[in-house]
């Protein structure tokens, strides 16, 4: 028995229901004198923007005798194998990047919609709020120590962030906006802003350059009155010393014009403004020192453990003695 040949022309076209009705661009030349079918799998919402059938159960002996084109997503099933082992091409287009965002898109409006979860459909921005802090100081922790099983958790649970807050968004009665307004004023913003790269401006030469241009640009967009406006108010103190220091250089303020005094927060403010000047992080400096005391304090609670006794119940001499020869270094999860 001689083994089935199907006819020039045919193919197995793999799609993606995730792209609607998106199509690979190699396989239209050979819609236009082929039999199309689609596979039962497909999407409904696809397989009505093909216009085609099901497969007919007689579908190799028919692409014998003429081009047949068979649309899948799944080339395991019964036909795409039967006609790729009888000769048939096949024809996809590589998944681009950032397909599965479209997953995750999906996941989230199931969960905000009737018939979803009932927690999430009560969130609102405010209550989302905690959520977003927790989560972004969690993929600092990762960040911090190098896990990049935990760093690629926490991003994940970072994006579900963004794509919670901007759902709740798509519901607002008075100005309603969703992930697709997020992400196109996104690449609106970037481009613009980087004119070096996207348009024939002149090139930086170097990151700090860059940065200052970008400050440029966003004041300029955002039309902003003070190089303070847009430094946001509500993070971490030191954080925000170091934010409006590096504002205040980059405007030409010199640093005796920064606050100074004898006060607690001014000699920290003071601190911070030196070592940003001086290119470094106060935040995450003063971070690293916080997280080496709070391991030595772990470490002394081992010690008086394993001598019998309850670091609840120590004493001031206790705890020195414990203590007495714990270095303080830098926190080993600051270090690159």
């Amino acid at each position: 028995m001689s083994e089935a040949r199907v006819a020039e022309g045919s193919a197995v076209v793999l799609v993606d229901d995730r792209l609607g009705e998106v199509v690979p661009a190699a396989a239209v030349p050979l819609l236009r004198g082929a039999a199309v079918f689609a596979e039962p799998g497909l999407a409904p919402a696809a397989r009505e923007a093909l216009g085609a059938p099901e497969p007919p159960a007689d579908l190799l002996a028919r692409a014998a005798g003429e081009p047949v084109v068979l649309f899948v997503g799944d080339l395991g099933c019964a036909d795409a194998e039967a006609l790729r082992a009888a000769g048939a091409q096949v024809i996809g287009a590589p998944a681009p990047a950032g397909l599965e965002l479209l997953d995750a898109v999906t996941v989230m409006d199931r969960l905000r919609s009737p018939g979803g979860c009932p927690w999430d459909a009560e969130q609102n921005h405010d209550t989302l709020r905690q959520y977003l802090v927790e989560e972004t100081y969690e993929l600092l922790d990762a960040i911090a120590d190098r896990d990049r099983e935990a760093l690629r958790e926490e991003l994940g649970d970072v994006l579900l962030q963004v794509l919670f807050h901007a759902r709740v968004a798509a519901e607002d009665a008075a100005d309603p906006f969703d992930i697709d307004a997020v992400a196109a004023g996104l690449v609106s913003k970037l481009v613009s802003r980087h004119p070096h790269v996207f348009a024939d401006g002149s090139a930086e030469l170097d990151a700090e350059s860059q940065h200052a241009r970008w400050e440029e640009l966003k004041q300029q967009e955002k039309q902003r009155e003070s190089i303070v406006d847009g430094v946001a108010l509500g993070q971490p103190a030191v954080a925000l010393a170091a934010k409006l220091v590096q504002r205040a250089n980059r405007a030409g303020i010199p640093a005796e014009a920064l606050p100074s005094g004898e006060s607690p927060g001014e000699a920290l403010f003071a601190i911070a403004a030196r070592t940003k000047l001086a290119g470094g992080d106060p935040e995450d400096e003063l971070r690293a020192v916080a997280l080496a005391f709070a391991e030595r304090i772990r470490t002394a609670e081992r010690r008086a453990r394993e001598s019998g006794r309850e670091p609840a119940e120590l004493a001031a001499d206790e705890w020195r003695e414990l203590m007495s020869d714990l270095s303080d270094p830098v926190a080993v999860r600051s270090k690159p």
